[in-house]
């Protein structure tokens, strides 16, 4: 496992943190107290799993990432993460929306929060990856 990898993972995992604390704990904490019947009685005590799910992501992430790098800089981060956060939102959002009754809002909520959190993952990466320097054939 090279540096590069492991440094994004870490990054990519506090970023997680920060925003899943800034997300669910602040921006949607009136709107899950408003629904709070939808969701299970017991679920604080099993908010454990979601720091395992996001040692897995923030890992899986930046792995993935590692193994198509460009060297493109920023904006390969910012795509990385846009796709990913479309893939990863659509079926989290959605598919507990199909499951759970929620109002449409918050699995809308869901879906935008989730496609910036991985842009913003996918721009810190790529910032640990760094810019490539492209080399130019001189013609003979």
């Amino acid at each position: 496992m090279n540096k590069k990898v492991l440094t994004g993972f870490a990054v990519v995992f506090v970023l997680s943190e920060i925003m899943m604390f800034l997300i669910h704990g602040v921006l949607l904490a009136s709107t899950y107290e408003a629904a709070k019947a939808a969701f299970r009685p017991d679920m604080q005590s099993l908010m454990w799993i979601y720091h395992v799910l996001a040692v897995v992501g923030a890992f899986f992430f930046t792995f993935v990432f590692s193994k198509g790098y460009e060297g493109k800089g920023i904006a390969e981060g910012v795509r990385y993460g846009l796709y990913i956060g479309i893939w990863m939102g659509t079926g989290m959002a959605y598919g507990s929306y199909s499951m759970i009754d929620i109002p449409y809002s918050l699995a809308l909520q869901w879906f935008f929060y989730s496609i910036v959190e991985c842009v913003v993952y996918g721009i810190a990466v790529a910032m640990v990856f760094g810019k490539q320097a492209m080399v130019t054939k001189v013609a003979s």
